[in-house]
């Protein structure tokens, strides 16, 4: 059986699919006994059918076990609830002027050499510094705060078993122990002296007479630093990748900008920056005449799904203005990502400014790149790039 794990196949996993979605939609791997699932209508169905397939995939006492990602109805619709009255689209789109500024400033230390690195100079620090202060952290805690997200990215690298996942276990034990220490006090300051931040919304937010415990802010800090920091480093990493890989279609952009939030959903679809969601069978399914039995892990494959010749027309062809784009890359269902809306106006920010200062953008190294350390994302970990500096 293929590793489509190795990094060579993380680089391109696209072959892969296609070649497991037309003979083995649904696969069982019996080393490890993990279900995956290939097709757009199964791994639909695996994301929004939480009757079928639970999302509490991690252990009641793990801390991940507190993330919204990780929790299935009644419990999920509270949390949700109470985090949508401080993640408002409101809130979301007030931080517009804020991105744009911050992309400025990142590109402002690296213009005049003509060379970057777009992952380490750009794409990682724009949305931890962002989420930062949305939760109205200090920037000299930004050390922090990519330390922990580092650290937790590594839950999803790890194998079961291994040495190194227990390594990294006692690593995520160590960080939520300060990360408690650290949002206690911040929740604390915020009781007492109310701000215009999300952290405040979080504390203050109340639905049927409950507020979020210590735990499940805790939770949702973590989830917003891990997922939402990588999602949108991924989209934009991603997103320069395809438009040097098609340089017609950047061209085509350069001439049509306002085709600028399509060609985000097509890089979306082309190069999700999730591949998989794992979930669990809550009883028996049948998938293309298999069955999976109840209590099995699934691993939805999402990169597999917004390639599925079957609901995408010429799944292959990176087409910046495709209509319609049903993707998935953000979920689907109960569990659609709540910060969609951030990672998609980060991208929009970002990449309007990256265009608008470069010119004759090309990889800086023939080196295959390395991905990015947890195996469910997608992307490089450094992204070297050489530019023409714009006006």
């Amino acid at each position: 059986m293929m590793n489509l794990f190795s990094d060579e196949v993380r680089r391109n996993p696209y072959p892969a699919y296609e070649q497991l979605r037309s003979r083995s939609p649904v696969l069982h791997e019996p080393h490890s006994d993990l279900w995956m699932v290939f097709d757009y209508e199964s791994v639909k169905r695996a994301l929004q059918d939480h009757e079928a397939f639970s999302s509490i995939v991690a252990p009641p006492s793990a801390m991940t076990s507190q993330w919204l990602v990780f929790a299935d109805p009644p419990r999920h619709s509270k949390l949700r609830a109470l985090l949508l009255r401080a993640f408002t689209p409101r809130a979301v789109a007030s931080l517009e002027p804020r991105i744009l500024a911050l992309s400025h400033e990142l590109l402002d230390r690296t213009m005049a050499r003509g060379e970057m690195d777009l992952a380490e100079d750009f794409s990682v620090p724009l949305p931890l510094r962002v989420i930062a202060e949305m939760l109205g952290v200090p920037t000299t805690d930004l050390p922090h705060f990519k330390r922990w997200s580092d650290v937790m990215m590594a839950l999803g690298y790890a194998v079961a078993g291994s040495e190194e996942a227990a390594r990294v276990q006692r690593e995520f034990s160590e960080v939520t122990e300060e990360m408690r220490v650290y949002v206690r006090d911040l929740a604390g300051q915020r009781r007492e002296t109310p701000r215009e931040d999300l952290l405040t919304r979080l504390v203050e937010a109340e639905v049927e007479g409950e507020r979020l415990t210590e735990d499940e802010l805790l939770g949702f800090v973590q989830l917003l630093l891990s997922a939402g920091h990588e999602t949108t480093t991924n989209l934009l990493n991603n997103a320069l990748l395809c438009f040097l890989e098609h340089p017609e279609q950047l061209a085509r952009l350069r001439a049509e900008p306002a085709l600028l939030p399509s060609a985000i959903e097509e890089v979306l679809r082309y190069r999700s920056p999730v591949q998989a969601m794992f979930r669990v069978t809550r009883s028996e399914v049948s998938l293309h005449g298999q069955v999976i039995p109840p209590g099995k892990m699934v691993l939805a494959m999402i990169g597999s799904a917004n390639r599925d010749p079957r609901k995408f027309q010429d799944p292959d062809r990176f087409d910046i203005s495709r209509e319609p784009n049903p993707h998935i890359a953000f979920g689907h269902g109960i569990h659609f990502c709540i910060g969609a809306p951030l990672s998609r106006l980060e991208a929009r920010v970002g990449l309007s400014v990256l265009l608008e200062r470069m010119r004759d953008v090309a990889l800086a190294s023939d080196a295959p790149w390395e991905p990015r350390r947890a195996i469910h994302v997608h992307g490089p970990t450094r992204l070297p790039i050489r530019f023409t500096p714009g006006t």
